[in-house]
């Protein structure tokens, strides 16, 4: 199988998290999740990790140079040679143009982009009755979330418009990996 370098893009509520997991089984290479690779990296002892502990534990949003700096060494690592999929980055042109970057410099092959669209009243209703939530799942915060994904997220889908397909994420879960499966094999 040659190399599979996957972006996985979607509101909140939309089954990314799910969708990213089912991928990686699927196609046997790892989901990297940008919070778990913050939380790792804050872990590890590294002086990456180390400022990004720091930032966390102030409550504070990690800057885009140490965030782009801990996906870097995260893709160098050998469980990525056959691929990934990101899933929460990147988030905005800056960090996208970063990633071109980093895939240029690691010699890797391009990016394919799976944007999940489900409607934000679907997206609300998913969240608020999800049995496990947050602080800030109630509707207002949830509304206001949904707008700067839109407002961050449509700038980056449209970067890599040449390489986005996008899958509608209403309905049975293992049909919506399915259609992401089909849609990336047509687009090879």
């Amino acid at each position: 199988m040659s190399e599979r370098n996957l972006i996985l893009i979607g509101p909140p509520g939309s089954g990314k998290g799910t969708q990213a997991k089912r991928l990686a089984k699927r196609f046997g290479i790892p989901q990297i999740a940008t919070g778990d690779i913050l939380r790792e990296a804050a872990a590890s002892g590294s002086e990456a990790g180390g400022r990004a502990r720091s930032i966390m534990e102030r409550g504070h949003l990690v800057p885009d140079d140490l965030v782009i700096d801990i996906v870097r060494a995260r893709l160098a690592k050998e469980d990525c040679n056959p691929g990934f999929i990101l899933d929460g980055f990147p988030r905005t042109t800056g960090q996208a143009e970063a990633l071109d970057a980093i895939l240029r410099e690691q010699g890797r092959g391009p990016v394919r982009v799976v944007a999940l669209v489900v409607a934000d009243e679907e997206l609300v209703r998913r969240i608020l009755s999800r049995g496990e939530s947050r602080a800030d799942d109630n509707e207002g915060s949830l509304r206001n979330r949904l707008e700067v994904y839109d407002r961050e997220t449509a700038p980056v889908l449209e970067h890599y418009r040449s390489a986005l397909v996008e899958i509608d994420g209403m309905g049975d879960m293992a049909q919506i990996t399915d259609a992401i499966v089909e849609a990336l094999t047509e687009q090879r």
